[in-house]
């Protein structure tokens, strides 16, 4: 336990600091590192090490992503032979390792790929499109990944008779899933006010929006916390690493992320959270 705390703490500290340079290139670094820890992961979880050429190509790829947005400025039309390349190597590689890859393999690689690169570098978006509310939204966003945990945890302890997904993840019950949704509506309406209070009192919020997309977000990260929870079962793993001891690695901690944040990216593209006080 006191690892754990100690891990968390350390974790907390580091987003912080990031978070205090969310304006900078900074915040672009930290999502590029945490896509390529996440790949090395998954590339190990499923024995694709072995394939050292493929490994660097999606390293590579997947580092262009989170960066696009400078990229882009080169040559609006850069990531299209960005992503055309890797294809192309990947099945030049895909030759090279003919006896020992399996096209499983190779498929898997330039999925994970592309998806972790792209679900990770929507926090960028949420963040850009947010204009000065941008940190709100990408706090927004983590918390609704996150702290549905808590709420599920609780009323799983007090209530969980139902099991949800026992061959799964065991520890899940029915109740905890309806604590959890809950709960997180409710700390989004919180967030929302917390934020109106102390950082911009000029705006207005549809607190009702607020709490339908809490709710949903805990639904949706449930979606992803058991899609990773499926493939360490499959894999014979318990945890995807140990960069953060007692906690596991960068896949056990942003599983939700990765289905949450591009949910709130279509959300906050469709819906205006922020109204106009009358």
């Amino acid at each position: 336990m006191l690892t754990r705390i100690i891990s968390a703490g350390v974790a907390i500290v580091i987003a912080v600091a990031v978070l205090c340079f969310h304006n900078t290139i900074v915040l672009n670094i930290a999502v590029a590192l945490l896509i390529e820890v996440a790949l090395y992961e998954l590339f190990k979880a499923e024995d694709c090490l072995k394939f050292k050429v493929s490994q660097i190509v999606c390293y590579i790829f997947a580092l262009t992503v989170p960066f696009s947005n400078y990229l882009i400025k080169l040559n609006e039309n850069i990531m299209y032979y960005i992503i055309a390349t890797f294809i192309l190597v990947m099945f030049a590689a895909f030759l090279g390792y003919y006896k020992a890859m399996k096209y499983e393999k190779l498929s898997f690689m330039i999925f994970v790929s592309g998806f972790i690169a792209v679900a990770m570098s929507t926090l960028l978006y949420i963040h850009s499109i947010g204009g000065r509310h941008g940190l709100f939204y990408l706090i927004l966003t983590l918390c609704g990944a996150w702290l549905a945990d808590s709420g599920a945890y609780f009323a799983g302890t007090f209530f969980g008779k139902h099991k949800l997904c026992p061959n799964i993840s065991p520890k899940k019950t029915v109740e905890g899933l309806i604590g959890g949704v809950i709960t997180n509506g409710l700390i989004f309406i919180i967030i929302g006010f917390v934020y109106t209070k102390i950082v911009s009192a000029d705006i207005c919020l549809n607190y009702i929006l607020l709490f339908v997309l809490g709710m949903l977000c805990a639904l949706i990260g449930l979606l992803g916390d058991l899609t990773a929870s499926l493939l360490k079962r499959q894999t014979g793993i318990k945890d995807y690493g140990n960069i953060m001891p007692g906690h596991g690695g960068v896949m056990d901690r942003f599983d939700s992320v990765l289905f949450v944040a591009p949910f709130m990216t279509i959300a906050l593209s469709i819906f205006n959270i922020i109204t106009n006080c009358k």
